[in-house]
């Protein structure tokens, strides 16, 4: 026992998901036995450059539902761990003022760094735009990368699983351009450029081959949607020349789908439209444990947002005090990797790894009968 979970930290260190600016390389962990794992939990030493450990700031943006509880955990586990953070707090909107303010787009351009919850959209043409489609547009966080991996003390129908979704943010079915053509006829665009097509095949063969992966797939509907996703599947072909070490295939939607839910652990890194990326990376959630549990971040070349990796507000269970906040913890270690503060990621992420296992502290999501305040104070009981 205490050797597989040896090997799963092992993984996790290795492989957890390196978010970088595109084009930003820095060397990362390397384990190569589970000795070598268990060691590195008396102290992994990091060589710093001079000021490393100046306090950055952060832009968060609570969300709706239950997004203000689950940041409140993020915090208090921080301030806990003492890390270098200082927060910029912004509420995006209210009911009845559904926009993104100013302020917020200023803060985070000046900031380069978001802890996002989610913005609800409602339902149906008098809802209005969505706020986390308009953030991501505005912003050009063209890459939005959801890392599913089963977690111990989780049971999961398929066991061990390990794979990032990589999705195209800002194009694709999410384009926005809807009109009646008549009445009682709609008509909807889809678009697919080169240029965003590329970027995104680059991030994700860049990803794969920074975390060590060693298969990209490509996720389309060519056979249906031969001119938009015939164009995103050749830009894709394109880039995997750049990087032969790295494996690449190909697998339509569909198919895809199936083949989650069958056999996921074939899967290592996938990079799909839109659209595709939005169902994908939820059948992910569901199958390691559910969206409190999924870590993920979008990014573009200056600004980087971190959040849940399937986006769910928790309407129904806001103010009750149960929520999940495992997966936005997580997404918060992705940002510390990200902003070169991997000690403190380590640490943190080893801490909620090990109450999820003991099974103390579980909220009712993933089995259990405690609160967010008793997952959080365990935590940081831990660290």
């Amino acid at each position: 026992m205490a050797l597989r979970q040896a090997m799963f930290l092992q993984r996790t260190f290795r492989q957890s998901a390196l978010l970088r600016t595109p084009k930003e390389i820095f060397p990362c962990a390397r384990w190569s036995s589970a000795s070598a794992t268990v060691a590195s939990e008396k102290r992994r030493e990091i060589i710093h450059k001079p000021g490393d450990s100046f306090t950055r700031t952060v832009t968060v943006i609570p969300g709706d539902g239950i997004g203000r509880e689950i940041f409140e955990s993020v915090a208090e586990i921080f301030n806990a761990v003492n890390a270098p953070i200082e927060w910029d707090v912004h509420e995006v909107a209210d009911g009845s003022n559904r926009v993104i303010q100013d302020a917020v787009l200023e803060s985070l351009r000046r900031n380069k760094v978001g802890l996002k919850g989610t913005l609800s959209t409602p339902i149906g043409p008098k809802g209005g735009r969505s706020l986390n489609v308009a953030l991501r547009k505005e912003l050009d966080l063209f890459a939005h990368v959801v890392h599913c991996f089963s977690i111990p003390g989780i049971p999961t129908r398929h066991g061990e699983m390990d794979f990032t979704v990589i999705r195209e943010n800002t194009e694709g079915e999410y384009s926005g351009m809807e009109h009646e053509v008549q009445h009682g006829v709609v008509e909807s665009l889809k678009v697919i450029t080169r240029q965003n097509s590329l970027r995104i095949a680059e991030y994700a063969f860049e990803y794969a081959y920074l975390n060590n992966r060693k298969r990209v797939t490509a996720v389309h509907k060519a056979n249906i949607m031969k001119l938009c996703d015939g164009l995103f599947l050749k830009c894709c072909h394109e880039v995997s020349k750049k990087y032969p070490q790295i494996q690449y295939d190909e697998m339509i939607v569909d198919n895809t789908c199936m083949q989650l839910v069958s056999r996921p652990q074939q899967f290592d890194v996938m990079v799909m439209p839109n659209l595709y990326g939005n169902v994908i990376s939820n059948i992910g959630a569901g199958l390691i444990g559910g969206p409190g549990l999924t870590p993920g971040g979008n990014v573009g070349y200056d600004v980087a947002i971190f959040e849940q990796g399937a986006r769910h507000a928790g309407l129904d269970i806001a103010g009750k005090g149960i929520a999940n906040p495992t997966g936005l913890v997580l997404s918060s270690v992705m940002m510390l990797r990200h902003l070169r503060l991997p000690s403190f990621a380590d640490r943190i992420e080893r801490a909620v790894l090990t109450v999820v296992n003991d099974g103390k502290a579980r909220t009712p999501d993933v089995g259990g009968d405690a609160g967010t305040a008793d997952f959080t104070d365990a935590v940081i009981a831990h660290l």
